[in-house]
């Protein structure tokens, strides 16, 4: 698990829309990456919505979005599309990306144990490195608080 202000390690993965993707892609920007349970859920589409309606400003101080869940590319395809996503989501579906930041923990749901990603997001800086975590995010604004945190460009 990254600890803030060590190096990200190199990961790779797939898109939604089938294209391949490296956190080395974006060195020289500032990258949000939020974890997620499962597309098209209530506080999932919530909190994509968030961070789509702030997009704008993420871009604007050099910062590039990328929402990651175990969901495929097929579903992933399917809800950046419904909410008219302008960032990637990132099709962990063998769970390399969750495991890397220890985004998966035994959960309870309607009393029943289960393992899931607990919602969490990380910020890497422009050099790749981990500049801040958020574990256990509530959805109310925490897409302004990621946003806050980034520096003007």
């Amino acid at each position: 698990m990254p600890e803030v202000g060590k190096k990200i390690p190199a990961l790779k993965g797939q898109l939604g829309d089938g294209s391949p993707v490296r956190l080395a892609d974006f060195k020289g920007q500032w990258v949000v990456l939020y974890f997620y349970p499962k597309d098209s859920t209530p506080g999932c589409t919530t909190e994509a919505n968030d961070f789509r309606n702030l997009y704008a400003q993420f871009r604007q101080r050099n910062a590039q979005v990328l929402g990651v869940s175990r969901d495929s590319q097929t579903s992933h395809a399917r809800f950046a599309a419904k909410l008219a996503l302008p960032f990637a989501l990132v099709a962990d579906t063998d769970e390399t990306w969750c495991q890397t930041f220890d985004v998966i923990h035994e959960k309870v749901l309607y009393g029943k144990r289960h393992l899931g990603v607990v919602r969490s997001t990380f910020l890497i800086d422009p050099e790749g490195r981990l500049a801040q975590a958020w574990r256990g995010v509530k959805v109310p604004g925490h897409a302004q608080a990621v946003l806050d945190t980034i520096p003007a460009a």
